[in-house]
């Protein structure tokens, strides 16, 4: 369990607070002045002793460690950056939340927030420094949302072009596996510069081609969001996939290591880690016809009289008058009442769990006894059940988010260059580059 833990911080947040060896000593030298911000020889220290040992638990082969380092030391500018954005611009994170989101990365591992902390204490994390690396990570999702995911519109054409290129391109029928180095290009690059660093791309791949480690060389010269995971992007869909990938991946075989590949962001190499066959099957879902009656308290004193005003609307029910009727009257659930408190067809998980324990119980045709949610006093009525395929329903949602992750993707990278390029970033003892 401890390991599971450990795992899901390191993946989520990469950025850790682990203890250093008591043998360290941290320098409190200046080694980057970003903006108005600076990084400090101890901090950059703790960072890379965290990395280096999530690469260890992983197996992973380590670069030479001057590149590991100033790779550890870009991606610290660039958190640096967002963050100093996040707080001139408002975004905070309150302590509710904050304590909310603790709480379900315990609960997701079955431990109270007492073993959780526990946990974390033998495992050398301080609680204090862990609970405000959380703050950050939630700060920076809240920027990252504001800046880039709420600008992206998916259209219905995009998801039917989606869907088509599934079921009619080659290679749509398959899920790959990508390891992904990028080579960066700042705005405004001059032709020297494109010169030295396709020069450099070129070079990787051929290093790459002769049997080099795609995963260390990554870590190590990679300025993609997942370097520090070894570039792996996991297992995608060739519609999640950049563009430019799909139509070179679907030519590659297992182990391939793609040429230079330009785009707005610089220059990518790719590498087909593996493919897998999609399934096919159908989804099918029971579904129930159902309406309900809500009765909601007025306050705590009125919780008995409005338990025995509903009761009584069900026995008239019971007893003949007609429930569509009594529900348009009576109900305090406007978007039902005027249906005659119809709800639809209602697919598995949708209803607060209360409610769906009591359809549970029924048959059609049968009403429920009067019980409680968060909403208030409900009965309800199973019209019809029936099986059905939603499968189509799923496909929409999954090209829908699957888009709109590529596309999140692709102007994230482009949104974290300017905001490189714009900034005053001194390197100390590097000199200074803006």
């Amino acid at each position: 369990m401890k390991k599971i833990v450990i795992v899901l911080i390191l993946l989520m947040f990469v950025s850790t607070h682990l203890q250093a060896k008591d043998d360290v000593k941290w320098l409190d030298g200046i080694v980057a002045i970003v903006n108005d911000d600076v990084i400090t020889q101890g901090e950059l220290q703790k960072k890379l002793d965290g990395i280096i040992k999530q690469l260890q638990r992983d197996d992973q082969s380590l670069p030479a460690m001057s590149l590991l380092k100033k790779q550890v030391l870009e991606r610290m500018i660039l958190t640096s950056l967002q963050y100093n954005l996040a707080e001139r611009t408002g975004i905070r994170i309150d302590d509710v939340t904050l304590d909310n989101t603790i709480e379900n990365i315990a609960t997701q591992n079955k431990l109270t927030i007492r073993e959780f902390h526990d946990v974390l204490t033998q495992d050398g994390i301080d609680f204090g420094d862990f609970r405000e690396e959380i703050r950050k990570e939630l700060t920076l999702v809240r920027l990252r949302q504001r800046e880039v995911d709420n600008r992206i519109l998916v259209t219905k054409q995009d998801v039917d072009n989606y869907l088509l290129t599934q079921k009619t391109q080659q290679g749509g029928d398959q899920e790959y596996r990508l390891q992904h180095i990028l080579m960066a290009l700042p705005e405004g690059v001059s032709p020297e510069q494109l010169k030295v660093s396709q020069r450099k791309a070129a070079q990787l791949v051929q290093q790459l081609r002769e049997g080099s480690d795609f995963s260390e060389m990554a870590i190590a010269h990679s300025a993609g969001q997942k370097a520090l995971d070894g570039g792996d992007w996991g297992w995608r869909k060739l519609g999640e996939l950049p563009r430019v990938f799909a139509e070179i991946v679907v030519k590659m075989a297992v182990g391939d290591v793609s040429g230079l590949i330009r785009s707005p962001s610089g220059f990518h190499i790719i590498k087909l880690a593996e493919k897998r066959s999609l399934s096919s099957q159908r989804n099918v879902i029971s579904q129930r016809q159902a309406r309900h009656i809500l009765i909601k308290p007025h306050d705590r004193a009125d919780m008995a009289d409005s338990r025995v005003r509903l009761e009584r609307l069900r026995e008239r029910i019971v007893n003949g008058e007609d429930f569509a009727e009594i529900a348009k009257s009576r109900s305090d659930d406007p978007g039902s009442a005027v249906e005659g408190g119809s709800l639809g067809w209602v697919n598995p998980g949708v209803m607060v769990p209360e409610f769906e324990e009591e359809m549970d119980k029924l048959a059609d045709g049968e009403i429920s006894p009067v019980f409680q949610s968060r909403f208030g006093w409900h009965i309800v009525q199973v019209l019809e059940h029936r099986d059905y395929d939603n499968t189509e329903e799923l496909e929409q949602v999954a090209a829908q988010k699957a888009i709109k992750q590529r596309l999140v993707e692709e102007e994230h990278q482009l949104w974290l260059r300017r905001l490189r390029d714009e900034a005053f970033v001194e390197l100390k003892n590097q000199g200074t580059s803006k």
